[in-house]
């Protein structure tokens, strides 16, 4: 008998414990729920105008030849003569890049020839002259493709650049951007932008409509801040003392879009 009084005692204790546990829990999902639920979310956007002042070039050298080793040979050569030009334009070495090398066979395919007469071929669109190709593909070559981007931060010497790398050795210029060097300042200085204006917003509203705003219970952000891109046009290998092409920066936007929820009191 006594045995069972302890045991009920214990396992009224235990119950109990879990019955507050489980209190707790529903309390806590309530608090959550409510703080969740009574609330007013503001956006805002901050927006800031740059001149560009890094050009960025990306471009490429492409050789072919008889075997992979001639290829790369060739290859390397033309790029320690465009690397050189680089350098001579007061291009520092970090600012010169490989962002690819690839090779890639070069293949001659075969070319129909005509079967012996009596003999056709299973669904051939005209039987009266079979043909069939008599061996597989055969590689002839090599081609490899060396990909560079390079960093200008001196932007009067972009079209010099841009004439003297074609000259250099490479035959493949493909984009030319602008952008900002250092932009995550600019990025802090549109956030805070942005967010100002959300905090203006929330202030208007809590005047019109009197309510009580009590702490900042979420935060998001996004925003776009695309650097100028131009297509490289085509230009005279052969150079020409043209001077290179005429590249006008114009300016970035930086945009910051921010959302401030607040709990409603």
């Amino acid at each position: 008998m006594n045995n069972n009084y302890k045991y009920l005692i214990w396992a009224g204790t235990a119950t109990l414990a879990i019955l507050s546990v489980f209190l707790l829990v529903n309390i806590q999902k309530m608090a959550d729920t409510a703080t969740t639920t009574n609330t007013v979310s503001f956006s805002g956007e901050g927006k800031i105008f740059a001149v560009p002042d890094i050009a960025v070039v990306s471009f490429s050298i492409l050789t072919e030849a008889k075997t992979s080793k001639a290829a790369q040979d060739s290859n390397s050569t033309k790029s320690k003569t465009v690397v050189d030009f680089l350098k001579s334009q007061k291009i520092e070495e970090k600012d010169i890049k490989t962002t690819g090398y690839n090779i890639y066979p070069q293949y001659s395919y075969p070319r129909p020839v005509p079967l012996p007469l009596g003999i056709e071929v299973q669904n051939a669109p005209d039987q009266s002259y079979p043909q069939y190709y008599d061996s597989n593909p055969k590689i002839t070559g090599y081609q490899v493709i060396q990909s560079f981007e390079v960093k200008v931060r001196d932007l009067e010497k972009v079209s010099a650049v841009l004439d003297g790398l074609v000259s250099a050795g490479a035959n493949q210029v493909n984009n030319l951007g602008f952008r900002i060097d250092d932009e995550e300042k600019l990025k802090d200085q549109a956030r805070e932008i942005a967010i100002k204006d959300a905090k203006e917003k929330a202030n208007t509203l809590k005047k019109q409509i009197g309510i009580r705003l009590g702490k900042i219970v979420n935060y998001q952000e996004g925003g776009y801040y695309p650097p100028i891109y131009f297509k490289a046009e085509a230009m005279d290998s052969g150079g020409g003392g043209s001077g290179g092409p005429s590249v006008p920066t114009g300016e970035n936007e930086i945009v910051i879009n921010v959302t401030i929820t607040y709990q409603i009191k």
